[in-house]
Parts: C-alpha cells; sequence; structure tokens
C-alpha cells in the first residue's frame, strides 16, 4: 500500500496510506487512512493543482453531497469498506 506525506502550511507533516484513488469529472479523489491496517478513520481527498504547481494540492471533502457520492464510489471499488 502506498504511504503518502503532506505538508500543510504552518502544520508538521502527516504521512498517510492510500486505500484507492478514482476520477470523476476530471477531478481525481484519493481515498486515505493513517493506520494501514484495521478500522480506523478515512479521509477523501480532492486534487485541487493547477498545471502550473510544482506538487500535487489536495483539500478534504467537506460538502455533504460531494462527500456521500465520492463515499458510495469508493464503497463499490473497495468491497471490504464501509462508510459511517
Amino acid at each position: 500500500m502506498e504511504k503518502i506525506l503532506f505538508k500543510a502550511d504552518g502544520e508538521n507533516p502527516v504521512e498517510f496510506y492510500v486505500l484507492e484513488q478514482t476520477t470523476v469529472s476530471g477531478i481525481n479523489y484519493i481515498l486515505v487512512t493513517e493506520e494501514e491496517d484495521g478500522d480506523s478513520e478515512a479521509l477523501i481527498l480532492k486534487d485541487t493543482s493547477k498545471p502550473e504547481d510544482e506538487d500535487a494540492v489536495y483539500e478534504i471533502v467537506s460538502d455533504d453531497t460531494e462527500l456521500k457520492a465520492l463515499a458510495d464510489i469508493f464503497e463499490s471499488l473497495m468491497e471490504d469498506i464501509s462508510f459511517e
């Protein structure tokens, strides 16, 4: 499982495991968690990078409608996952 390092401005870096990724309407999304195994909290991140950005820029998906739709997609992609 791929592990990536996120660096937020003014924050300590955080490592996440990438569980799955998908593209919807040309926008890339990743499902990440801090724990490699077992039940843990997961986040859906949206790639908001611009072509001129040197590094990828991700934001946590917070819109309830978008979050629900993406949770359904990730649940269908991964048989052993469910969101509460």
